[in-house]
């Protein structure tokens, strides 16, 4: 990694030094070591470390001054309990990309390369203040030449350039903590942060964002009290996204005197409802429910905003994660710990019987609570979390749902205090079960069919040449064992040790026998035929003891544990 430091720019070496300076402060100045960095930083990050171990409060600073991509990277994390301890995920959960804004007339310029013409043009009015700003973009209020009033997001300037150097920078380490440090082998740090990349990526096409929004809207759209604004078509690029604007406020804002105007029951039961559709029956569900992004309308409904962040569940995962949400909400330990099994990767190190135990004193933890208090998205990050620590690699549409479920279970809990997500997961479930296999599709069905049509009428053919096979005795039957040759290997070697004893017990014996015969030829004032053989003999017992300890040593690194 030295040498390519000395061909980085300054910008790729400055920020090699602000994730050591980081490293170091945060008690991993061993490994800012073996990266390479140069002795000429080592005083300066030393400095940084003196004032002693920064809290998780720090870190979410840290991150924040930065940059955008470690804003975002934090915002990644605060999901991924197998990563970090629950009072860092809490800190980490609060960055909502609060940044300074960029200069109007850089917004002009953007939406005149994007839309091909000038604001004054396109807007009968613009407010130039934003009305929010975060690191990857900022919001604009404007009116639309036919009076519709919408919002309007601009990316910033080489915002991308920087991204995709930062994740130059960070892909380097990661690949190197993978291959010299024991947690970048068990967490897989490369994996995590192509993750990443794809997310961050998704999430800086605006395009996408104005795709996600119909796609949402309607799936959504049987809910008459959950509302996602609509993109303006030839109004949305790349990095420009103007939509609907939403006349209301951040659900986190309201007054409890404005709360008793609404039902908040309802509303918190038909949140909580759509969601669990977004995600066990759709596939396809917004991500990032924090209270920034979700609204209170003046109409009275809720409003889904910021649709960059989205997740995704095959039919499959769709189908394990019901019956994990099923196995937590009624406490089914065991059955909870199989199906994370079931659906995880293991590492090398993976103990199946340490998982179970944690899994099943998390669930028995909250037995004497009532069932309403248990918080199932804070039991599927703890799950997530154990599950790391015993070298289980959950998916991470798991840690994603369960940082969703327990952003969705503290607005519930701002609408209707009393609100019960476990009773609304079973209250639900067998409607999404019914849902679930109404999605087959015609062409599915009807794929079914011909393969079943196909197979009814190779039946018969094949059914004559097994019984000509039989009555001609022609039929064989071949047995593929996978360690056959490893069984054999090892009879092998257990074979040539037997007999190697054998032929120096022989040589020992006949050198006895020889020690009463006289010859001229002596050695160490033995006969010297005896003396030979017993060499011979004590030199291949030798080397009989020592290539049985190195082999048995070897077959025991290699076993897993």
């Amino acid at each position: 990694m030295q040498r390519s430091l000395m061909k980085l720019s300054v910008d790729h070496l400055k920020r090699y030094k602000q994730i050591a300076r980081l490293l170091w402060k945060y008690g991993r100045g061993d490994l800012v070591a073996r990266m390479g960095v140069d002795d000429a930083l080592t005083p300066e990050l030393a400095d940084t470390s003196a004032a002693g171990q920064p809290g998780p409060e720090q870190l979410a600073d840290d991150l924040e001054a930065m940059g955008p991509t470690y804003v975002k990277l934090g915002q990644v994390l605060s999901s991924r309990p197998d990563f970090l301890p629950e009072p860092y995920l809490k800190a980490l959960a609060r960055l909502q990309d609060k940044v300074k804004p960029f200069p109007y007339e850089d917004v002009e310029r953007i939406v005149l390369a994007e839309l091909g013409i000038r604001i004054s043009k396109a807007f009968s009015s613009f407010d130039p203040e934003p009305i929010a700003a975060a690191s990857l973009g900022q919001v604009h209020s404007a009116v639309l030449r036919d009076g519709r009033a919408v919002v309007v997001k601009v990316q910033r300037p080489d915002i991308q350039k920087q991204i995709a150097e930062d994740f130059e920078v960070l892909t380097e380490i990661a690949t190197f903590l993978d291959a010299h440090t024991d947690v970048g082998r068990r967490h897989r740090l490369s994996g995590v942060l192509e993750e990443f990349s794809i997310s961050i990526r998704q999430e800086l096409d605006y395009e996408r964002e104005a795709h996600n929004l119909v796609t949402l809207g309607e799936n959504l759209k049987e809910f008459e009290r959950i509302q996602v604004p609509k993109p303006i078509a030839n109004y949305c690029t790349s990095s420009v996204l103007t939509m609907e604007r939403v006349q209301g406020h951040k659900i986190n804002s309201i007054s409890p005197a404005a709360l008793l105007e609404i039902d908040g029951s309802v509303l918190a039961e038909e949140l909580f409802e759509a969601y669990l559709k977004q995600v066990l029956v759709d596939g396809f569900f917004h991500a990032d429910p924090h209270p920034g992004n979700v609204f209170l309308t003046d109409g009275g409904r809720i409003a889904l905003l910021d649709l960059g962040m989205v997740g995704h569940t095959t039919p499959v995962m769709q189908e394990n994660l019901l019956r994990l949400l099923l196995a937590i909400t009624e406490g089914k330990s065991e059955q909870a710990a199989d199906l994370a099994i079931q659906m995880s990767a293991r590492a090398e190190h993976f103990d199946p019987a340490e998982f179970r135990r944690r899994i099943g004193q998390l669930l028995a933890s909250h037995q004497g609570q009532a069932l309403e208090q248990l918080d199932v998205g804070r039991s599927l990050l703890e799950l997530s979390r154990s599950a790391g620590r015993c070298g289980l690699h959950v998916p991470s549409e798991l840690t994603l749902l369960g940082k969703t479920l327990l952003q969705l279970e503290e607005i519930g809990k701002v609408l209707d205090a009393r609100f019960d997500p476990n009773a609304s997961i079973r209250t639900n479930v067998g409607e999404l079960v019914s849902r679930r296999m109404q999605n087959a599709s015609q062409g599915s069905l009807f794929s079914s069919f011909l393969e079943a049509k196909g197979f009814m009428l190779a039946l018969p053919s094949q059914l004559n040449r097994i019984l000509n096979a039989i009555a001609s005795a022609e039929l064989e039957v071949k047995v593929r064992s996978l360690d056959a040759k490893m069984v054999v290997e090892g009879i092998e070697k257990i074979a040539n040790r037997i007999t190697t004893g054998l032929v120096l017990a022989a040589l020992i014996v006949g050198a006895a026998l020889l020690m009463r015969v006289e010859t001229a030829f002596r050695l160490f004032g033995y006969p010297g035929f005896a003396m030979v053989c017993f060499l011979i003999a004590a030199a291949g017992g030798f080397w009989l003891v020592v290539n049985t300890v190195l082999r048995d040593h070897q077959s025991r690194k290699r076993r897993p544990r």
